[in-house]
């Protein structure tokens, strides 16, 4: 909105401090700094609202493992980062930029999405009957088509008509094949992946958003690089037009995300519930979509990535196939809690393998 303002002023901005707010950096940090003290200003009040209105989490009792101090905590704390960052992403960000544009219409979808699943699951008073989760994934790939066919449709798509249907693949400099109308497939399943993965890690204080937080800078720094020509050209990409726009989407996002980590760090005061979850997956999910950097995922966020694969293994396999636990509990850091980690102590060394996990990624850029 204040970009579309200054181009307004046209002549008349001709002014030092006009022409900082111009520079696409000074937005990013101003719109990181926007969310963050957004949420800091609303943060407790939305938690008393949250808990006034019966907006409450009804935890999994798993025996052993005591959850007796978190019943009753407020939930759909989620809510704080998605209105924090999309005001300040709104006040920052070219609004006529396609990638932005395609960024809002993610965030309203999986906001709906997550803020329906937590409602249902507090009305019938049980985190196991929230939307079941085939209509989660039908709204998850319907979200995926839409998206897809608007990147690959030459007439819709943000992207350079010649790369849409591309592969990428880190520390390989060039597309390693192209999938033409299959990409679609890719592209579904992605945004399923990441919106679920981020949903799983939720599980214990400060254990999902943190990550998050790492997965954001790394893409943010990717589309701030491969949307300037200068940049994209010495690190051998192939330059997207416009796609820097989103490293301002970014950076707000992790100014939400920082914000809420103040009251959901251990122990929570919040939980941001699967109307943050959701609303995280998908919107990171969107964003390695248009950045073509869907394989780099599953390096950046591979906390995200063995958190979904515990499921699997447990569930799918496990349970389903085998007939037994292949794992003391699933998602994995509850493995780690049922062995007797403190929550404080399994968060933290996640925390530090997924910030190894963002300097190995950043190292793609130039190791390609």
């Amino acid at each position: 909105m204040i970009p579309e303002l200054l181009n307004l002023l046209g002549a008349h901005a001709d002014f030092a401090l006009v022409r900082l707010l111009r520079y696409l950096t000074t937005r990013a940090i101003l719109g990181f700094v926007t969310s963050f003290m957004l949420c800091l200003v609303f943060g407790r009040p939305l938690i008393r609202w949250l808990y006034r209105k019966g907006f409450r989490d009804t935890v999994r009792d798993y025996g052993v493992m005591s959850v007796d101090d978190k019943r009753g905590t407020p939930t759909m704390g989620g809510i704080m980062i998605i209105g924090t960052s999309l005001v300040s992403a709104l006040l920052w960000c070219e609004l006529s930029n396609r990638f932005v544009q395609i960024l809002f219409f993610a965030g309203v979808w999986f906001a709906l999405l997550g803020h329906a699943d937590d409602r249902a699951k507090i009305a019938r008073g049980d985190s196991d009957k929230g939307l079941s989760r085939g209509t989660k994934y039908a709204l998850q790939s319907a979200f995926g088509l839409i998206l897809g066919l608007l990147v690959l449709s030459p007439a819709t798509t943000p992207l350079p008509v010649a790369l849409a249907s591309k592969l990428f693949v880190p520390f390989y400099k060039y597309p390693l094949m192209d999938l033409g109308w299959l990409y679609l497939v890719v592209i579904v399943l992605m945004i399923i992946y990441s919106a679920n993965a981020i949903n799983f890690a939720d599980g214990l204080d400060g254990l999902a958003i943190v990550p998050t937080i790492f997965v954001l800078v790394v893409y943010g720094i990717f589309a701030y690089l491969i949307g300037n020509v200068s940049h994209a050209r010495y690190l051998l990409f192939d330059y997207l037009p416009g796609v820097s726009e989103m490293a301002i989407f970014a950076s707000a996002l992790v100014g939400g995300c920082i914000g809420f980590l103040w009251y959901n760090a251990y122990p929570a005061e919040v939980f941001m519930g699967d109307t943050g979850s959701i609303f995280l997956g998908g919107m990171v999910g969107t964003m390695i979509v248009l950045l073509k950097q869907e394989v780099l995922f599953f390096l950046a966020g591979g906390i995200f990535t063995a958190e979904i694969a515990s499921v699997i293994l447990q569930d799918w396999i496990g349970i389903q196939r085998v007939g037994r636990r292949l794992m003391y509990r699933a998602p994995i850091h509850h493995t780690f809690q049922y062995r007797g980690w403190s929550e404080p102590k399994i968060a933290t060394r996640f925390w530090i393998v997924s910030g190894l996990l963002a300097v190995l990624s950043l190292a793609t850029l130039k190791l390609r």
